[in-house]
């Protein structure tokens, strides 16, 4: 798997790569947005927000439009305003600094499995409601619009859609849409679900208190 990681403090980029390839990752460093957008798209890309020619945001929307690889955003602010940011801007996932490396090496193979997994499933295009669903292309269109989500967002919009109407429990969407080994907070779900209903419509996505959420399927 090819990694691209953006960073432009040597003395971090260094290890990184280090610690990386011996992980059996092939890594690219680049120090610029202007070399990060020039690079050919990756498997995965770990982006540094304090880039010193562009905003990481500004690349992270950059990457998002021209493809749907999963971007890891490393940032030093975690809150939840800080989260929601990094899910519009596109991101997949993102690293609160400092973090460890096994951590993140953990993070990295666990996004790499589910893109996996979900690029290898053989669903077929459904419509509910005003949503039309499209796994095999992974697009999302909303009365005929096309709808750009995240590959977080989508997965997660493709896992509700498995049975809609259905009820899913906060756990059991971490366990099959995130990792089974998954030790962060589910704050990071709200984070999600809500992002996603500013996409789909807030309507779409019902809240059961105390269980989780589900697709809503107004029917004909």
């Amino acid at each position: 798997m090819r990694l691209l990681v953006v960073e432009d403090d040597p003395s971090i980029a260094g290890p990184l790569r280090t610690g990386l390839t011996r992980e059996g990752f092939d890594v690219e460093i680049a120090a610029t947005a202007e070399e990060a957008l020039a690079a050919d798209i990756p498997d995965l890309v770990l982006l540094d927000l304090g880039l010193p020619d562009l905003d990481g945001r500004v690349v992270c929307r950059e990457m998002r439009a021209r493809s749907s690889v999963p971007i890891i955003i490393v940032t030093a602010r975690g809150d939840e305003v800080e989260r929601v940011t990094l899910l519009e801007a596109g991101a997949d996932d993102f690293m609160v600094k400092p973090y460890g490396f096994r951590e993140l090496v953990a993070r990295i193979r666990a996004v790499l499995r589910r893109v996996t997994a979900t690029s290898t499933a053989t669903t077929e295009p459904s419509s509910i409601g005003p949503l039309h669903l499209d796994p095999k292309s992974r697009r999302v269109e909303r009365d005929g619009v096309a709808v750009a989500l995240t590959p977080r967002e989508f997965d997660l919009l493709i896992y509700l859609a498995t049975d809609p109407n259905a009820v899913f429990s906060r756990d059991q969407i971490i366990h099959d849409v995130w990792d089974e080994n998954w030790w962060g907070s589910t704050k990071t779900l709200d984070v999600h679900v809500a992002s996603l209903r500013k996409k789909i419509g807030a309507e779409m996505i019902e809240t059961v208190r105390g269980v989780g959420f589900r697709l809503v399927d107004p029917g004909p």
